[in-house]
C-alpha cells in the first residue's frame, strides 16, 4: 500500500469516527425527547394504562424518511435503521410484549420484528386463537397473525376469529417469504428419507419439490420452525423453512429459495385493543353479513363504486351462527375518519344484518 493511499485512508476512517460520534449524540438525543414524550402522557394521565406506542405517528415518520432519504442507502434500508431506532426509543420506558404465532424462528415472528423491531419481547403461541386471547387479556400489547398468501390465499382462521373478537386491527406487513431445503450439518451426508414442513409451505413449493424430491415423504408438522427442529435431531430428515429457522436450529441450507413463486409474499395483521387514529395514507377492514335475497352482493358493493373507494380484497366465509347466508370480509382504501367511508359504511349499515368494524390502519410501509 502506497504512502498515499494509507493517508486518504486514514482521513476517511478518521472522518468515519466523527460522523459516528455525531451519529450517536443523535440518537441520543432522540431517545431523551422520547423519554420526554413518556413522561408528559404519564404525567396528563395518571394511573391510566397509557399507549406509547403509536402506529398512525410511526407510519407517519417511516413514511417521511423513505420520502426525503438522500442517498446512497435505498429508501427501505434507511427506514429499516430508523425502525431499530425508534424501537430501541420506545422500549425505555417499556419494552412491549408482542405475542405471535409461533414457536421462534416462524416467519410470523420474522414479520413481528420487521414492523416492531428487536427491541420488543416476542412472545410465541401455538395457535391463532391464543395469539387473539394474549391480547384481549392484556398480556400482551398487540399479536401479529398471518392473513394472506399471494400464492395460496387467505388464511381462513384468522378471518374467523374477527367473527367474535373485539380486537381491532392496528397495522399490516407484507413479508417475502423464502423457502430452504436444510438438514443438520452432521447428518448432510446422510439420504434424505423425510422432509418436515407447515402444509402451507409444502403448497408452495409443490413444484420444485416434484422436480427435485419426487417420492421423498412429506410429513405435515404445526410450524416451519417445528420442522427445522426435528430435522436438527433426526438424521435422515430434512426440512422446509426460512432464514431464522435455520439460524436457530443451526441448520445448513441445502437448496435456497425453492418456493414455486419468486414473489411470494405473505401479509401479516396487527391486532390490538385501541383504535388508530388516521395516518394520511391507510386501509380499513370491515365484516358484513347480508340477507340472502337476489342482488345482496351488489348492494354491498355498490357503495364503494358510487363514492370511489377502491377495494382490496374481498373474501366470504360462512357464519358460525348458521343464521347469516354470506359473511364478507372486505378491505378498502381509506379510513372511517375519512367522509366517502363514513358515508359508504353507513349505506352498507341499512342493508346489511350486522356491519362490524374491524379497524382502520396504516398501509404498511416496510
Amino acid at each position: 500500500m502506497s504512502s498515499d493511499e494509507q493517508a486518504r485512508l486514514g482521513q476517511l476512517r478518521d472522518e468515519i469516527d466523527r460522523v459516528d460520534r455525531e451519529i450517536m449524540d443523535l440518537i441520543s438525543k432522540r431517545a431523551e425527547c422520547a423519554q420526554e414524550v413518556a413522561r408528559v402522557k404519564m404525567e396528563a394521565h395518571p394511573g391510566e394504562d397509557v399507549f406509547f406506542y403509536r402506529p398512525e405517528r410511526e407510519a407517519q415518520v417511516l413514511r417521511r424518511i423513505k420520502e426525503s432519504n438522500p442517498g446512497p442507502l435505498s429508501g427501505e434500508e434507511m427506514a429499516r435503521l430508523f425502525r431499530e431506532i425508534m424501537s430501541a426509543c420506545l422500549a425505555l420506558e417499556k419494552p412491549m410484549h408482542i405475542a405471535f404465532l409461533g414457536p421462534l424462528g416462524t416467519f410470523t415472528q420474522a414479520a413481528a420484528l420487521k414492523h416492531f423491531g428487536h427491541s420488543v419481547v416476542s412472545v410465541p403461541l401455538p395457535a391463532i386463537d391464543a395469539v387473539f386471547r394474549e391480547v384481549e387479556s392484556g398480556a400482551a400489547h398487540y399479536g401479529v397473525v398471518p392473513v394472506e398468501n399471494s400464492t395460496e390465499g387467505m388464511i381462513n382462521h384468522t378471518l374467523d376469529m374477527f367473527m367474535s373478537s373485539p380486537l381491532k386491527i392496528c397495522g399490516e406487513v407484507q413479508l417475502r417469504i423464502h423457502h430452504h431445503l436444510m438438514v443438520s450439518p452432521k447428518h448432510k451426508d446422510e439420504e434424505i428419507i423425510r422432509i418436515y414442513s407447515h402444509q402451507q409451505s409444502f403448497a408452495q413449493c409443490r413444484q420444485w419439490l416434484d422436480t427435485h424430491r419426487y417420492g421423498i415423504e412429506r410429513v405435515t408438522v404445526s410450524s416451519n420452525a417445528e420442522a427445522a427442529r426435528r430435522a436438527a435431531e433426526e438424521p435422515g430428515t430434512a426440512a422446509i423453512a426460512g432464514d431464522m429457522a435455520a439460524e436457530l436450529y443451526g441448520l445448513e441450507v441445502l437448496a435456497a429459495s425453492i418456493e414455486d413463486r419468486p414473489d411470494n409474499t405473505t401479509r401479516f395483521l396487527i391486532i390490538g385493543r385501541e383504535e388508530v387514529p388516521a395516518s394520511g395514507n391507510d386501509k380499513s377492514s370491515i365484516l358484513v353479513s347480508m340477507r340472502n335475497k337476489p342482488g345482496a352482493l351488489y348492494q354491498l358493493l355498490e357503495p364503494f363504486h358510487k363514492h370511489g373507494l377502491s377495494l382490496t380484497r374481498i373474501e366470504t366465509r360462512p357464519s358460525p351462527s348458521g343464521t347469516w347466508a354470506y359473511v364478507f370480509y372486505i378491505d378498502f382504501e381509506g379510513h372511517v375518519e375519512d367522509e366517502q367511508v363514513s358515508r359508504v359504511l353507513s349505506e352498507i349499515d341499512e342493508e346489511a344484518v350486522e356491519l362490524k368494524r374491524l379497524g382502520s390502519y396504516p398501509i404498511g410501509v416496510l
